[in-house]
């Protein structure tokens, strides 16, 4: 009589055999199933065919701490620990509308820079970001989140340009937080949620910005405010289906290349005010 091995482990005999396949499974191989047990190559190929859960914009559930929004408050604690180390780096980073055609990544850089002036402008940033991240990277999911995050501050940059003078310039992850809270907004209608507590928070923080002596780029709020809205929106609002990703990232596109042709019309407009740029 021959003795059943493990296909896996053929030196190993096996009387004990996998209820879904029907295979002997050495102790190793053995996987507990609700009756008796499955070997792992069953319970592999059960998992591949298993429908994977997705958050409410379709990205994948993630468990544990909000990476993403970690990693940048991360670089914006360091990088406001290297703006007093080294004094250059401040002026080097930041951005004004003269410098789109010229140096365009300072519309990222800034992002991550804050006023050393003022050390309320890190601390409500980083509040805000750690508030928003841990309720919308795991509604979104780390990817989409970290795309709305760049793509809001970047809108921010944007309002800057067609809103401020060329020459103001500004720092300050401001536009890519009010991103977050016109994300926050789309999301909680599009579950049915109460806006009334989310639109006072906005409200009281555009208002903020307008006050005599704030020194606030609210130019920068109302930008990513409305990019972090329409990015959400496409995120959010894309229906349901087998098509669903492709139509998600159709429409960020859409919206990232709006941005680049309002940076374009800004930029015309700057050189026009200033000829020595052209």
């Amino acid at each position: 009589m021959q003795v059943p091995t493990c296909p896996r482990h053929p030196d190993r005999p096996s009387y004990v055999r996998c209820q879904r396949c029907g295979r002997p499974v050495c102790p190793e191989c053995q996987r507990t199933a609700s009756v008796g047990v499955q070997c792992v190559d069953c319970v592999a190929e059960m998992n591949r065919n298993r429908r994977q859960p997705r958050t409410v914009a379709g990205g994948r559930v993630t468990t544990g701490r909000p990476i993403v929004t970690y990693v940048v408050m991360g670089l914006c604690v360091a990088i406001f620990g290297g703006q007093y180390l080294f004094p250059n780096l401040t002026d080097d980073l930041l951005y004004a509308g003269i410098y789109t055609g010229i140096e365009p990544w300072r519309m990222v850089t800034s992002l991550f820079l804050h006023s050393t002036g003022f050390i309320m402008h890190i601390a409500f940033n980083m509040y805000a970001l750690y508030i928003l991240g841990r309720v919308l990277e795991p509604a979104l999911g780390h990817l989409r989140f970290a795309v709305l995050y760049l793509v809001a501050g970047i809108g921010g940059s944007v309002g800057v340009l067609l809103l401020s003078a060329p020459n103001v310039a500004v720092v300050g992850a401001s536009g890519a937080v009010f991103g977050l809270f016109g994300a926050f907004l789309v999301v909680t209608k599009a579950h049915g949620g109460n806006l009334v507590p989310v639109l006072v928070i906005i409200g009281i923080n555009l208002v903020i910005g307008f006050l005599p002596g704030a020194n606030i780029a609210w130019q920068a709020h109302v930008g990513g405010l409305v990019t972090g809205g329409a990015v959400a929106a496409a995120l959010v609002l894309a229906p349901r289906g087998k098509y669903r990703a492709p139509l998600q990232w159709s429409g960020v596109a859409v919206v990232v290349a709006g941005l680049a042709i309002l940076t374009w019309w800004g930029w015309s407009s700057v050189k026009a005010a200033y000829p020595f740029l052209a």
